[in-house]
């Protein structure tokens, strides 16, 4: 999912609305149809700098497919702190769009309401067949054993985006490779009202994909392999810790960024009050913020090796945004035909140049437009270092708990409160107590 990024909904709410029986969609009928055939809504997720950034790279494309086929499409840009809960409430009312996107992340969660068209074999073939889409991508989808619930449509990496002028100040040769260099260059870099690294303390969702990847890094998992809750293990602790840290402990983070929620880690960089950023996909972000990209540098996300790889040298989850249908749309064939519009190799070229992520339909993804040194990065970590999180059904209570509770602990840290092994295990302790099968 795009960082993003907020999935900002009560836990108590999400976990209603998981266990309603749901129908969802544009239709209140309770199954697909075709009674609406010249018009479909489209809910996408706030990708830009901002929502009419969006507006002005889809209408176009929206514009191009209703000039191909006379189906209108009605545009909805929703904020990321808003998306899941809408989506939610969709699913239970049955008043939502026909289309939409969602962050990856949640794939299995809400594959579990019922409320989305499963992409089996016939509905692929509808779209080209499923062997158009890259592994990686498939495997944010939906619950293993599944069809899955959405297809494909951005794929992202995190990378680590570094102020050249900033580091040659400071007298930094070259990126940090591992976390204790992060921490040391960062406080060479945090000095006349500057700051090292960037952040979004209030983000549930963003924390949560930076935890997760410290959490592979100490050999650990936020579920058991059969699918429970299991937060507080020796692994998951020290990891939620060492993220807290850098505020608390190292102080490369400004504590301002406690509050953090909406992109401003991304204009900080772009600004030149941060000299380190880790984030998704951000070249077009900064780019929409005036920041050249001769001003910055990109790098693998550090690891506690320094050498990237799978298992414990996991340095990014799979990020992505998916495209899904309420199965009872009201336009069935006209939103099996925007998807394919979508994800047809043209418009995964135009979109995916927009938002400088990558594409997960192959063949896209080979075209010489994502052979930048910044793309050169985010594919070879989505190839070799990035890991999916877990496609359960709990997920997303699970980013809400987790991400609610790490957000309470840079509030601790700004407020100059300590941040100890017990206090991380208590706040973890509260949030699997939120979880459905704790």
């Amino acid at each position: 999912m795009r960082s993003i990024r907020a999935a900002a909904v009560g836990a108590v709410t999400l976990s209603l609305a998981l266990a309603a029986s749901a129908c969802g969609g544009g239709s209140s009928t309770g199954g697909g149809s075709n009674d609406s055939p010249k018009t479909l809504t489209y809910w996408a997720s706030n990708q830009g700098a901002s929502i009419e950034v969006d507006k002005k790279v889809l209408q176009p494309e929206l514009d191009k497919f209703e000039k191909q086929t006379g189906i209108k499409v009605k545009l909805e840009v929703v904020p990321w702190s808003d998306l899941l809960n809408r989506i939610l409430t969709a699913t239970t009312s049955g008043q939502g769009p026909d289309v939409l996107n969602i962050g990856n992340t949640w794939s299995a969660s809400l594959q579990a309401t019922g409320a989305l068209l499963p992409w089996d074999a016939k509905n692929f073939a509808k779209i080209g067949g499923r062997d158009r889409f890259v592994d990686s991508a498939l495997g944010s989808t939906g619950a293993e054993g599944k069809d899955p619930s959405a297809v494909p449509l951005y794929s992202m990496a995190y990378a680590l985006y570094y102020n050249k002028k900033m580091f040659a100040d400071a007298g930094i040769a070259q990126p940090p490779a591992t976390w204790a260099e992060l921490a040391a260059d960062g406080k060479k870099l945090s000095k006349d009202g500057k700051w090292g690294l960037g952040a979004e303390g209030s983000n549930p969702s963003e924390n949560i994909h930076h935890v997760f990847v410290f959490a592979q890094q100490h050999g650990a998992d936020f579920f058991t392999a059969d699918g429970k809750p299991d937060f507080t293990s020796d692994g998951v602790v020290t990891a939620v810790k060492q993220y807290v840290d850098l505020m608390g402990k190292d102080k490369v983070i400004a504590p301002g960024n406690a509050e953090y929620a909406q992109n401003q880690s991304v204009s900080d960089f772009a600004k030149g009050k941060t000299a380190m950023l880790l984030w998704q996909s951000a070249s077009a972000n900064l780019k929409s913020q005036g920041m050249s990209e001769d001003d910055y540098g990109i790098a693998p996300v550090p690891v506690q090796s320094g050498t990237p790889g799978t298992g414990a040298q996991v340095n990014s989850m799979v990020a992505g945004i998916n495209l899904a249908v309420f199965k009872n749309t009201d336009n069935l064939d006209g939103a099996t035909k925007f998807v394919k519009f979508m994800t047809s190799d043209a418009e995964q070229k135009i979109l995916n140049t927009a938002y400088s992520s990558i594409p997960p339909v192959k063949t896209a993804q080979t075209d010489s437009a994502f052979n930048t040194p910044a793309n050169a990065v985010l594919k070879d970590t989505l190839a070799k270092s990035a890991a999916a999180l877990p496609q359960v059904a709990d997920e997303s209570q699970f980013e809400t708990a987790v991400g609610t509770a790490v957000k309470g602990l840079f509030a601790d840290a700004a407020a100059g409160r300590a941040i100890t092994t017990d206090s991380v295990k208590a706040a973890l302790e509260k949030a699997q107590q939120q979880m459905p099968a704790a």
